[in-house]
């Protein structure tokens, strides 16, 4: 995280007590309005190859970054990982992880001889946020507008309710690396960071194509800091806007998360687990302690709201310690990560 930001965010955490909180949003049936269109980002891929543009519903190019294993055995086909970034970070930041270090040398099917699996970064849009300063713009993904339908547009009487387009391009280029062969459809998995992982998150649950998530501190996608329209995901037919479907509770998930995360997270997870667990899906809940070494509980001075509010609950050292916490991907635990996806392919055709 470059030193601007990371001392935005820490300015932030010292003084959210004095934040001023936006107008309330229209809440509909699927959430908050789409997010207000900033720009298109081109990510930088490095090594890896760059696909698009393609364009999305609001005509915006969108992009992603293809990462492909060093060797394709020809009859052989390969898991696909699909990584989230963080928001305020593009595609490549995938490269402070450790996924592409592991890429060559690792399998995640059930044949130990298959090794390798293939890499999928979409890339974000600029757009509005509902985060904390400095986060409430810039590159990353809408899951406060979650109509996350997976036949697409949906009329509700005479509305027009047009799908989440961060879940389209998603779904366009997954389509796309699975149109070449190459792709086991079995295995297509999804993992990302922060607001990354609670796209992933909300993409995975409800996507009868992707069998598994596994992610790193997710803010609960369907409430968190200064949502204006938090929902209750069930597995059923909503019985008003303050709940949203999922078509997917079949996916298992994995969330990883800090004991001490920014502005909250600890405890939001922790709601996100128990609301996701009520509709179906079971999740592995991971806590970490400042040593990434597993724990199980939140720690208190680092916010204790399971909603996350803006004014967060955590002293100031739990605020600090939170951020330092939550811009360091837990590399030690990549190799469970990706255990975790060779242990749960999809259990039934897409």
């Amino acid at each position: 995280m470059n030193r601007a930001v990371c001392l935005a965010m820490i300015a932030f955490f010292f003084s959210c007590g004095s934040v001023t909180m936006d107008p309330p949003t229209a809440c509909g049936p699927f959430g908050a309005p789409s997010a207000a269109v900033l720009s298109e980002v081109v990510p930088s891929c490095g090594d890896g190859k760059l696909l698009g543009p393609w364009k999305d519903a609001d005509k915006i190019d969108r992009y992603a970054c293809l990462y492909e294993p060093k060797v394709l055995r020809s009859n052989s086909k390969l898991p696909m990982v699909v990584y989230l970034h963080p928001s305020l970070f593009s595609a490549g930041w995938i490269t402070q992880t450790n996924i592409l270090d592991l890429q060559n040398s690792t399998s995640l099917s059930d044949d130990p001889k298959n090794v390798g699996y293939i890499v999928l970064a979409p890339e974000g849009r600029k757009t509005t946020h509902y985060y904390p300063f400095p986060d409430k713009k810039g590159v990353g993904w809408d899951n406060w507008y979650r109509q996350m339908n997976p036949a697409g547009d949906v009329r509700i009487g005479n509305t027009i309710w047009r799908e989440n387009a961060d879940a389209a391009t998603i779904d366009h280029f997954i389509a796309t690396e699975v149109a070449t062969g190459k792709v086991d459809t079995a295995r297509i998995y999804v993992s990302g960071w922060s607001n990354g992982a609670a796209m992933g998150i909300l993409y995975a649950v409800n996507r009868p194509n992707i069998a598994a998530a596994a992610v790193y501190s997710a803010p609960n996608p369907f409430g968190a800091f200064d949502d204006p329209c938090p929902q209750q995901p069930v597995a059923g037919t909503p019985a008003n806007i303050k709940q949203i479907q999922i078509f997917n509770p079949a996916a298992r998930t994995m969330h990883i998360h800090n004991a001490c995360d920014v502005g909250g997270i600890c405890p939001n997870g922790e709601l996100m687990a128990s609301e996701l667990n009520a509709a179906g899906v079971v999740v592995d809940d991971v806590i970490l302690d400042n040593h990434h070494q597993q724990v199980h509980a939140c720690t208190d001075s680092c916010g204790t709201d399971p909603e996350a509010p803006v004014k967060s609950t955590a002293t100031t050292t739990g605020s600090l310690i939170g951020l330092g916490n939550h811009m360091r991907w837990p590399k030690e635990w990549t190799p469970a990560m990706l255990d975790f996806f060779r242990q749960h392919p999809l259990k039934s055709a897409p």
